[in-house]
């Protein structure tokens, strides 16, 4: 199996960023980077390290699922807008085979889509087996922004949270690892690269004005987030929060986050159901 520079990280990654019991949000400081001390040049070349690593590993997953075994991934990205999901699609999950991602966006619900209760949509674009499935914000979205704009009532709200938190482990034990990052930014942060993508004519399309308006409701939205966080990071599918002001930070965490998740399965490469010898003989004949 290729080899991941781990050492960049002073400890495991799932460990070091892991929301765990009596979790404050506001504590945790963007600017951060937890369990490195280290340059954007040595972040970055990091990441190119540890690229082999996640393909090896993704390569091992899809190998193994024509074997019979069901286990794939899914990485659930949360955030505030600019805080990073497309950079790590595009870094960390754009190094493996894209035969073997799931990648899905969801965006405001179709008629169709609220025709059926709010996990439907989810349920149907779970990764299959052998697959790395990203999902570009999530369910999370009916207990964040629902939250925020008051889009379900607070009962509902909180009767989502144990519907997701049933969703998940029902998930985890069909064979699916779930990965869940909040990328977490600051405010002024956000606020720079909003900035930035105007400034700019190939970011515009980047730009939403919509932006602005959730920005004015940014302390309603850290505390929806401290909500689901809390209500929803279990033993089995635990919410991993990666301070996001550095880029390359949060892509090497995510990406070390995946590598350490599926270096847990122990996959080797799967045996031949064929008798090698035999099949050596017939080509060298054929």
């Amino acid at each position: 199996m290729a080899k991941n520079d781990d050492s960049f990280f002073s400890g495991s990654a799932r460990e070091l960023l892991a929301a765990r019991e009596g979790f404050v949000l506001a504590d945790l400081d963007p600017e951060s980077t937890p369990g490195v001390s280290a340059s954007k040049k040595q972040g970055e070349k990091a990441l190119a390290a540890g690229a082999p690593t996640l393909d090896d590993l993704q390569i091992r997953l899809h190998a193994n699922s024509l074997s019979g075994d069901n286990r794939s991934v899914l990485l659930v990205l949360q955030a505030m807008d600019s805080a990073g999901k497309g950079g790590i699609v595009s870094h960390v999950i754009g190094t493996v085979d894209p035969e073997g991602v799931a990648h899905t966006s969801f965006k405001k619900p179709t008629p169709e889509e609220l025709s059926h209760d709010f996990l439907w949509r989810i349920r149907n674009a779970l990764p299959k087996a052998g697959q790395i499935g990203v999902f570009d914000r999530s369910h999370y979205e009916d207990v964040l922004i629902a939250r925020v704009r008051n889009l379900a009532a607070p009962d509902v709200i909180e009767h989502r949270y144990e519907l997701i938190n049933e969703f998940e482990r029902q998930v985890t034990e069909s064979g699916t690892a779930i990965v869940k990052v909040m990328l977490h930014i600051s405010s002024d942060e956000q606020k720079a690269r909003l900035a930035a993508r105007l400034e700019r004519e190939d970011k515009l399309w980047k730009y939403n004005p919509g932006d602005v308006d959730e920005r004015l409701l940014w302390p309603a939205y850290q505390e929806a987030y401290q909500l689901a966080i809390q209500n929803t990071s279990t033993d089995v599918a635990p919410w991993f929060v990666v301070p996001a002001n550095h880029k390359w930070y949060a892509r090497a965490a995510v990406q070390q986050l995946l590598i350490e998740t599926m270096a847990a399965f122990g996959q080797g490469w799967p045996p031949a159901d064929y008798d090698i010898e035999v099949e050596k003989a017939r080509l060298a004949a054929s």
